[in-house]
């Protein structure tokens, strides 16, 4: 269940410019000013030559407006975005201009992005200078999303004021597509991962599993292979008779499986407490992605319209699926902090070291560093501020989706 956001928001958003399909610039309303005072002075001189300027400038402004229809005549437009991006940080998206005219060629075409403008700290658009008949010109734009989640462009509009900058020409075009916005992912203070790991590897929550050095686990037959340094020669005396050589077997901690509690509930509309979320987001995020580069196990559970979990595991396929499973977390008012917490339960007990990301502190009882296996980190705090650090581009209450980037 996605918030019903009603309140009106603490931020402008950034304006979306849409030109008119014919308008005229504001240089062509002096030039038609002057056109019709030329007009005028001819009339009340009856000189040739005014006549003669006045017919030129007709001309001229005629001409325009036909060179600036054929420059968008048969000229479309198609965008190609990246797999990804990243709240706060710049993206690249590619425009390209296919003039399918046989003669002539297509130049000064602004393309500009109407729809999800709003997921970005300023309109998409990109300028082209010349596409050649029959070829395809290829043109980068920079944008920097300011919103995590899915976000769909549609429509997009074209313009120009080619040749003379006197008649501005637009055309409004559509092509669906969707870019997928992950939550702002920083930097992380060693202090977290080295509290999850105590957290995993003390008193009951060792694991050890086979094919270590760490540790002597048992003894097993040697077989044919195998390194004969694990030959527990004292073993194998008392079976020389039959042949049979005795090995060490040894075992190794399992390294940490972290299950990020993602809390996103909200107890009201207030920017501050949808700030606390987005910033618990991009803490869960900035963990899991440091956690994953250090070939530790990371799974996730949280709210959407319905709980939902991805088992630990490592890769680069999974940090992948844990960034967008975050990216689409909608704020909620139904799943509390203890309901999440004893849903959780159940999956500790398969091994795996809890990390609440909480916005908020705890209540008054609960230990809000580590609770058994359960480490909290509540985004509000000053200490958790100092061991998570993000762009200061990044405002967390503008980070949170909007109602129109859910896209089923």
């Amino acid at each position: 269940m996605r918030l019903p956001f009603t309140a009106k928001p603490a931020y402008a958003p950034p304006p979306i410019r849409r030109r008119p399909s014919l308008d005229f610039s504001l240089v062509g309303l002096v030039y038609c000013c002057m056109m019709m005072f030329m007009g005028l002075a001819a009339i009340n001189s009856g000189a040739n030559l005014l006549y003669g300027v006045f017919g030129l400038m007709i001309g001229v402004l005629i001409l325009a407006a036909i060179l600036s229809k054929r420059v968008l005549r048969k000229l479309t437009v198609h965008r190609v975005l990246p797999d990804h991006a990243i709240v706060g940080v710049p993206s690249r998206i590619v425009y390209q201009f296919a003039n399918a005219k046989r003669f002539y060629p297509s130049l000064s075409v602004t393309v500009s992005e109407i729809d999800a403008a709003d997921g970005f700290t300023k309109q998409p658009q990109a300028y082209m200078l010349h596409a050649a008949a029959g070829m395809t010109a290829s043109v980068p734009t920079e944008v920097i999303p300011r919103r995590r989640g899915l976000h769909q462009l549609d429509r997009f509009q074209i313009s120009t004021s080619f040749p003379f900058g006197f008649i501005k020409r637009a055309l409004t075009d559509r092509q669906k597509d969707h870019l997928l916005v992950y939550p702002t992912i920083g930097s992380v203070d060693r202090a977290v991962l080295n509290m999850c790991r105590a957290a995993d590897k003390t008193g009951a929550m060792m694991r050890p599993r086979q094919g270590g050095q760490d540790e002597f686990y048992g003894v097993k037959e040697h077989r044919p292979g195998e390194s004969p340094r694990h030959i527990y020669w004292k073993r194998s005396a008392r079976t020389a008779a039959t042949g049979v050589l005795v090995a060490r077997e040894m075992t190794q901690v399992a390294p940490p499986r972290l299950l990020l509690l993602v809390d996103t509930w909200v107890s009201d509309q207030s920017a501050p407490k949808v700030a606390g979320v987005e910033r618990s987001v991009a803490m869960a995020a900035t963990l899991a992605d440091c956690a994953i580069e250090q070939d530790l196990s990371v799974g996730m559970l949280a709210w959407s319209d319905g709980w939902k979990y991805l088992e630990p595991s490592r890769g680069k396929r999974h940090r992948g699926d844990l960034l967008s499973a975050l990216a689409r977390l909608p704020l909620q008012t139904i799943a509390s902090t203890s309901q999440l917490m004893d849903e959780g339960l159940r999956y500790i007990r398969d091994g795996a070291t809890a990390v609440l990301l909480t916005p908020q502190a705890l209540p008054a009882g609960i230990d809000t560093r580590q609770r058994g296996a359960v480490v909290v980190l509540p985004s509000d705090d000053p200490q958790i501020r100092r061991w998570f650090t993000f762009e200061a581009r990044v405002d967390f209450m503008t980070c949170s989706p909007a109602v129109e980037s859910k896209v089923k």
